[in-house]
């Protein structure tokens, strides 16, 4: 079990947060076995956003910053595709700005460490 990160989750006031013995109740941190926000880590959408507004920049400086804007070219548009037809399935990798198509297999399109060769 593990309790929502959200710094403010335990000052929300619902049912499930309520807890303790007649007379003597608290509202508390919820604690679930999984959570759907904040990566696993957070009980609702508004404790995610209460988590990001006091941990958002310090999680960015930390993790990296982005000092100039990224670029997709050619070389780093491709996707790979897995295709349900009607007889079989196909998998190929797809360039989203040449539009060119490249077949690959089964074993290839689940490897997350594949990378297509350009040459």
């Amino acid at each position: 079990m593990k309790y929502c990160q959200g710094p403010k989750c335990h000052t929300y006031q619902t049912k499930d947060r309520l807890r303790g013995p007649k007379g003597n109740k608290t509202y508390q941190t919820r604690r679930r076995s999984s959570f759907y926000y904040l990566g696993g880590n957070a009980c609702s959408m508004i404790c995610q956003g209460d988590w990001f507004d006091k941990f958002g920049e310090q999680a960015v400086n930390h993790f990296g910053r982005i000092h100039e804007p990224l670029k997709l070219t050619a070389d780093n548009a491709w996707n790979k595709i897995r295709d349900w037809g009607a007889d079989n399935e196909t998998y190929y990798t797809y360039n989203t700005l040449t539009k060119e198509e490249r077949p690959i297999t089964a074993e290839q399109y689940q490897d997350n460490n594949f990378t297509l060769n350009q040459g």
